[in-house]
């Protein structure tokens, strides 16, 4: 009898177990769903995670972040400089998302360029701004 309640205990939690697994494994967040402060968390984590050498849509960004809290665009020399930006640090309680509480990506092309501070030095650069 111990023998099978046991058993039971067992299968229970690898039942469990792998449910969670395939939740972590396949589950896409959704940015517009979260409260402000999961949302700040989930853009600096993905910014954070960013490589150079990767090639990086501008499309894939929008699909993972959702829609920018800012966004500029300049036409210089027949390219199209698009900078984004999303709140990765709150600076000051007042209902208003500014440049400050940001991180720039700057896409040529809608080919990720730069980001972080870089982006928006670039970005001034480029649009004369």
């Amino acid at each position: 009898m111990i023998k099978k309640v046991l058993q039971y205990i067992i299968l229970g939690l690898a039942v469990y177990a792998s449910i969670v697994m395939l939740v972590i494994n396949f589950y896409k967040d959704d940015p517009q769903a979260m409260i402000w402060q999961d949302r700040e968390a989930f853009n600096n984590r993905f910014i954070s995670k960013l490589d150079e050498s990767e090639v990086m849509p501008l499309e894939e960004v929008l699909e993972t972040l959702g829609s920018p809290d800012l966004t500029y665009v300049s036409k210089q020399q027949g390219n199209v400089f698009q900078i984004v930006y999303y709140r990765t640090q709150l600076v000051k309680s007042d209902g208003i998302t500014t440049q400050d509480e940001c991180t720039g990506l700057l896409f040529k092309n809608g080919i990720l360029l730069v980001w972080g501070d870089n982006a928006t030095l670039e970005y001034t650069k480029i649009s004369g701004e």
